[in-house]
């Protein structure tokens, strides 16, 4: 792994990837009771299997979540994070199965220092990608940082 960017290292139109991880069905399971949505293409194989897809898929927030969640380290930073800022224009473009394996690809989309200068806030275009190339889902998110000089 490369050594942690500083502020003044990012540019607009860098770019990461993760590595991958293989989609489970104990986390479709975790995923619906932590959420409650419990509906039947997400638990039930026999309706599963006469449904669109012909099998049980993971909820779109799940999506959402890990994208983010493997985002985190991209890019590795030497500022301390502050939080998150968002999710915006967040897309489902492709379902995702038990057995899929997934990567995040992330861009780096703009840069800001909102008044006063003690943070930076990166945006960040984030594509959850499946093992056979296609999109799953993507859409920005914000990471707000807080600026060496303020530390």
């Amino acid at each position: 792994m490369s050594a942690p960017l500083g502020w003044a290292d990012l540019q607009v139109g860098q770019a990461w990837r993760s590595g991958g991880r293989t989609l489970t069905e104990t986390e479709l399971s975790l995923f619906a009771m932590l959420t409650g949505d419990r509906h039947p293409i997400h638990v039930d194989a026999e309706y599963s299997r006469s449904a669109r897809f012909g099998q049980r898929l993971f909820h779109g927030t799940f999506g959402i979540a890990i994208a983010v969640a493997m985002a985190t380290e991209l890019p590795q930073l030497r500022e301390p994070v502050v939080a998150a800022t968002g999710v915006d224009g967040w897309r489902f473009l492709a379902p995702l199965f038990i057995g899929d394996t997934v990567h995040v690809e992330v861009e780096l989309t703009g840069l800001g220092v909102p008044q006063g200068g003690k943070v930076g806030v990166l945006e960040r275009r984030i594509r959850l990608v499946k093992q056979d190339g296609a999109v799953a889902q993507q859409g920005t998110s914000g990471l707000m940082v807080t600026l060496a000089a303020a530390a």
